[in-house]
């Protein structure tokens, strides 16, 4: 007896030829062949749809999403065009209504960047 046969014998509780029926079942299990107690084809068929029945396509959401207005940014930005243009400065614009004014001054482009940092 190899070790292989006593290990199945006690930890299964089998006799010998039990043991040795194992070890040749399983080495015709690694060559492919078909054993009496594998499934029908559709027991198969029935397990793999089940197998697979929790799986759900992934929903990918790509809208963006609606910003509420920032009034106190658009007051401020429209308070700095309006200082801009009456004091001289040329082609007054407004880039971003909540963000941005680009201006000209004695030819030289300027550009004001309003910003609200959280913390």
């Amino acid at each position: 007896m190899t070790a292989q046969v006593e290990k199945l014998m006690r930890i299964l509780q089998i006799s010998e030829d039990e043991a040795l029926q194992v070890i040749a079942d399983d080495k015709a299990i690694d060559r492919g062949q078909k054993m009496e107690f594998d499934l029908s084809p559709e027991d198969e068929k029935a397990t793999r749809k089940y197998r697979q029945a929790d799986r759900t396509p992934t929903v990918y959401n790509f809208q963006k999403r609606d910003r509420k207005p920032n009034e106190i940014k658009r007051d401020l930005i429209s308070l700095l065009e309006k200082a801009l243009s009456d004091n001289g400065a040329e082609s007054v614009e407004v880039t971003n209504v909540e963000r941005q004014i680009d201006f000209l001054v004695n030819g030289t482009k300027y550009r004001i960047v309003l910003s609200a940092p959280r913390k």
